[in-house]
């Protein structure tokens, strides 16, 4: 066994929620259920557009990359995470946030002064999140961050899709994909959003050049990675390049291949409230089952589980506790 059940590299953000209506989206232009990077001005504009709501989960550590991370070392397997994290309050509470869950990281000595990332993530009433980023010193996320000892101490390498927005993020996530490869580390790629396999299609497709060993993604990512209406077609064009993936489906479960054989996994039904952080949920998960030696079947059934708890509250993942029963639960340990 190594160090690390998985070593990932991706934006570190600190989220803050606030429920709205849809014509409040409307109004304030905003794109339902994509992730639009945007600056502090307008990140501003929109919280006092929003002044008079209820806010949750504000100072809450999130980030795709990192939301996944801290739920694997929350299930009980030790992960590491690089990202860039400025000198401030924001940044403190990231980095108590990944010490406290378990998840290593070597940003000890190397904060910088400006501003560490920042998330608004609007909420409807149907559950859906609307994701308003301002990068801050997350956009300068560089090869320097990326670190090879840490790699080579992994059982997985998990990049996030969102890399591919930045130059320097995307040329970090190309390194850290050389050197697992390099190291015989298993890579694992998430697609993270439509936007990013729309808008940034080379990008995605050097992330994945030469293959990948797990793909996540959801349907609406499935679609726009094969540029297709029908999700058969789609999962043959993720085929292509990855050996196993996982495609989720929201309320209708989630379909997971294997290598050799496909399965559908039903999800149970819950009352959803939000659904931020359900795919990095459903990642962590399905990383921490594969680190105890289970099937991909059984990890997906586990992360599906894992995935339909954390969208019935506020927040962009589960607590300590929360996952250790989620564990109990379903390995009865």
């Amino acid at each position: 066994m190594k160090p690390y059940a998985a070593y990932a590299i991706g934006a570190a953000l600190v989220d803050t929620e606030i429920q709205v209506t849809d014509d409040q989206l409307q109004a304030m232009s905003i794109e339902k259920g994509m992730m639009t990077l945007v600056d502090q001005a307008r990140q501003a504009e929109i919280l006092t557009e929003l002044s008079d709501h209820l806010v949750r989960a504000s100072h809450a550590s999130g980030g795709s990359a990192g939301n996944s991370m801290i739920a694997t070392a929350l299930m009980g397997a030790p992960t590491y995470m690089s990202c860039k994290v400025a000198h401030d309050a924001d940044g403190d509470i990231y980095l108590a946030d990944l010490e406290q869950s378990g998840v290593a990281h070597g940003l000890n000595d190397q904060r910088k002064e400006g501003v560490t990332g920042k998330c608004i993530v609007l909420i409807t009433p149907d559950a859906e999140r609307s994701l308003n980023t301002h990068l801050g010193i997350s956009e300068t996320l560089s090869t320097e961050e990326v670190d090879e000892a840490a790699i080579r101490d992994s059982e997985w390498v998990y990049l996030e899709g969102y890399l591919v927005t930045s130059p320097t993020g995307h040329a970090a996530a190309l390194k850290t994909k050389a050197l697992a490869d390099q190291h015989g580390v298993r890579t694992a790629v998430s697609f993270s959003d439509p936007g990013m396999v729309k808008f940034f299609r080379d990008n995605m497709a050097a992330m994945v050049e030469g293959g990948v060993d797990l793909v996540f993604c959801n349907e609406s990512e499935a679609l726009e990675w094969g540029q297709c209406d029908d999700i058969e077609d789609a999962l043959t064009a993720i085929k292509q390049v990855a050996k196993r993936f996982v495609v989720t489906l929201g309320a209708d479960g989630a379909i997971t291949w294997d290598g050799e054989t496909l399965h559908r996994v039903a999800a149970q039904t819950v009352e959803a409230v939000n659904t931020n952080g359900a795919g990095d949920m459903f990642a962590g998960a399905f990383l921490y089952a594969l680190s105890r030696g289970e099937s991909d079947l059984r990890a997906t059934e586990y992360a599906t589980l894992a995935a339909g708890e954390v969208v019935k509250y506020f927040g962009p993942r589960l607590d300590r506790d929360a996952c250790l029963a989620l564990r109990r639960q379903f390995f009865g340990d």
